[in-house]
């Protein structure tokens, strides 16, 4: 029946050009981040200091995302909890309006003094600073400029929250 033949072939090519269509209009090219000398003038990292850059990816609801930073370094580490103490302090960019940020007053490790159990092994591990100060608001359209000391790595991590809102209460 050529009539039956003609509709299937036409549904399927019509559902392969819908497809291809989806694939294209869903698929984000990468793009390198710019130079940081394009962006502004950020100054060079001091001696003892690396100058670390995050480019963020555009998002949707970027107001309901933050940016966690964990500068730390990678440590023997065992059972016991461990992380280091440090300060970071934001610094205007003078006429430009950006801020960038320094980590500094490193101390350290601090750990829990449990008692291993038998059999547990010593590893490798990334040992992090923490503090409230780490956490920033998410915006793609400028980097995270990050100065640590030269022993320091800096990492990060993307926190989500909800479009809801709960409420609170009253008591």
């Amino acid at each position: 029946d050529t009539c039956n033949m003609k509709k299937a072939l036409t549904m399927t090519l019509l559902a392969a050009v819908s497809c291809a269509t989806v694939a294209c209009a869903t698929h984000t090219p990468i793009v390198a981040p710019p130079a940081l000398e394009d962006v502004a003038p950020f100054p060079e990292a001091k001696a003892g200091q690396k100058r670390h850059v995050i480019w963020l990816a555009e998002r949707h609801n970027e107001d309901l995302l933050r940016v966690e930073l964990a500068p730390g370094q990678v440590m023997q580490t065992d059972c016991n909890t461990r992380g280091l103490m440090a300060t970071l302090t934001s610094q205007d960019l003078t006429g430009f309006g950006y801020t960038y940020y320094e980590v500094s007053d490193v101390k350290g490790p601090i750990a829990t003094m449990m008692a291993c159990p038998e059999g547990s092994e010593e590893k490798e591990d990334f040992v992090a600073a923490h503090g409230h100060e780490y956490s920033l608001n998410y915006n793609s359209k400028l980097p995270i400029v990050v100065y640590a000391p030269q022993d320091l790595e800096v990492r990060y991590r993307i926190w989500t929250g909800d479009k809801k809102l709960q409420s609170a209460t009253v008591e």
